[in-house]
C-alpha cells in the first residue's frame, strides 16, 4: 500500500509577501496498529510468545522511561534514538528567580536509525489531491459561509435552530 498524501501551501511569514507560492506534503494516515497487533507480528517471527512479547514492550516502556526521565539519549539497535525535549513555561530572563521551576518536559523526540529507514524499501506514495486549489477565501466570503452554515445547524440536543437559542437566552 502507499503512503496517501495531500499537497498544502507552505505558510508565508507576515515579511515575506511576495515570491511564487510553496508547498509541502502532508501525509495522511492510513489507520494506525496497535501494541496486540505489533505483539502477534512479532511473536510470529521470533521463539517469543504473544504475552511473553507484550511483557518485554511494556518493561521497555519503563526503563525507557526512567532513563529518559535522568536525561539519558535512549538508542535501540535498529530503530533509533529517542532524547527528552525540554521548554519554558513561561518567559525566562536572566533576572527570574527560581528558574529550575519553570522548565517542563516537551516532548520525547525521535530519530530513526538508517536500519529502520532501510526497511521502507522504494518509497510508495499516492497524492490524494487530483488539480490543487489553495484560492483564499475573502473576510467577506468567510462571513457569508459561516452564517450561512449557522443558520442551517441544529444543536442535536434540542433539535431547533442555533439561531433560537441565542434569542431564548
Amino acid at each position: 500500500m502507499a503512503i496517501l498524501f495531500d499537497w498544502y501551501e507552505n505558510p508565508k511569514p507576515s515579511d515575506k509577501e511576495q515570491g511564487e507560492k510553496t508547498l509541502h506534503p502532508r501525509l495522511k494516515y492510513n489507520g494506525s496498529i496497535g501494541t496486540d497487533v505489533l505483539s502477534r507480528r512479532i511473536q510470529e517471527r521470533c521463539s517469543l510468545t504473544e504475552t511473553d512479547v507484550t511483557a518485554v514492550l511494556d518493561a521497555l516502556s519503563h526503563i525507557m522511561g526512567q532513563e529518559l526521565a535522568n536525561g539519558r539519549q535512549v538508542h535501540l539497535d535498529g530503530i533509533g534514538y529517542f532524547r527528552p525535549c525540554l521548554t519554558s513555561t513561561e518567559p525566562v530572563t536572566i533576572d527570574t528567580k527560581r528558574k529550575a521551576t519553570k522548565v517542563k518536559l516537551k516532548a520525547i523526540q525521535f530519530r530513526a536509525d538508517q536500519t529502520l529507514k532501510n526497511e521502507f524499501g522504494i518509497l510508495k506514495v499516492k497524492s490524494l489531491k487530483g488539480g490543487l486549489d489553495f484560492s483564499q477565501l475573502t473576510n467577506e466570503e468567510i462571513d457569508r459561509k459561516l452564517t450561512k452554515y449557522f443558520q442551517t445547524c441544529t444543536l442535536r440536543y434540542f433539535n431547533v435552530p442555533f439561531c433560537s437559542i441565542i434569542l431564548i437566552f
